[in-house]
């Protein structure tokens, strides 16, 4: 009897069966479904099987070498903050400044330079070579030589300073010189980015020499010798290339400062300035 009424309920659905398929098929717009293969579907989620491919048993140098995961890679950064054409009265000059670095995240050997060149001849410029080591989160020890150059005879100096990023994101260099005839010297420059979109950027700068001896063969006396205050504004291209515009306001204090008028110089000036920041 059950067997009867199965059979009698199969004959009743099958048609409605059939006539709703071929209403999808003719429906327009109608998208056909295709059957879910439930077995397939579930082999297509297995996860697969675990690698069989095992590591050998590695020494610390080794592992290095394989993962280099130990912040021994080196690599290299060459970073112009200023290459720029000054425009002060009727006279115009070039300047530039920026370092380069080679070595590890703890241990690098370091180039920095900065100077100013008019009339075809470099009038005051320094270069040095330290090695640098971190000693602290965002801040740096270095060690290392100076040698300046331009008007008057040259000098070479131990330096001795920090590097790092201070409190609202200064950028800080603090260095004390070292020089022939017990001569000593100290400098510290700041500056800082001031984003006024992710492309403009206003950039104030400050420097500050300072001298431990007289040497008037270079114009230089005694005390704090001079001071140079810098505001630029650059357009980042891209971040590794950016052109800038800005002005700049440099003058020698104290005794330097009169022995510059003493020889019929301008103690300070303001400076037009125009140039180009790269990174590669």
């Amino acid at each position: 009897m059950k067997a009867i009424e199965l059979l009698a309920i199969a004959a009743m659905v099958s048609p409605i069966v059939a006539l709703q398929a071929q209403e999808r098929v003719h429906s327009p717009g109608a998208v056909e479904r295709p059957l879910v293969d439930d077995e397939a579907s579930a082999r297509e989620h297995v996860a697969p099987e675990p690698p069989t491919l095992t590591m050998p048993d590695l020494s610390h140098r080794e592992m290095v070498d394989t993962m280099a995961m130990d912040d021994q890679q080196p690599y290299h950064r060459v970073q112009i903050d200023r290459l720029e054409w000054q425009r002060a009265d009727s006279t115009s000059a070039v300047a530039w400044e920026g370092q380069a670095f080679w070595g590890g995240d703890l241990n690098k050997l370091g180039l920095k330079s900065e100077g100013d060149a008019a009339r075809r001849r470099v009038e005051d410029a320094r270069l040095e070579l330290v090695w640098d080591r971190v000693i602290a989160r965002w801040w740096s020890a270095q060690i290392g030589l100076r040698h300046d150059w331009g008007e008057g005879p040259t000098r070479d100096w131990l330096a001795i300073g920090t590097q790092g990023l201070a409190p609202y994101f200064f950028d800080v260099d603090v260095t004390a010189y070292l020089g022939e005839g017990g001569r000593t010297a100290a400098r510290l420059s700041a500056d800082m980015d001031v984003l006024l979109t992710q492309r403009l950027i206003l950039r104030p700068q400050a420097e500050i020499n300072a001298y431990g001896k007289d040497d008037p063969a270079r114009r230089l006396m005694s005390g704090v010798s001079d001071v140079d205050l810098g505001l630029r504004l650059r357009y980042e291209i891209r971040r590794e290339a950016a052109p800038y515009v800005g002005v700049s306001w440099i003058s020698t204090l104290g005794r330097t400062a009169d022995l510059r008028r003493q020889r019929g110089e301008d103690s300070a000036e303001w400076n037009l300035v125009a140039g180009f920041r790269f990174i590669f």
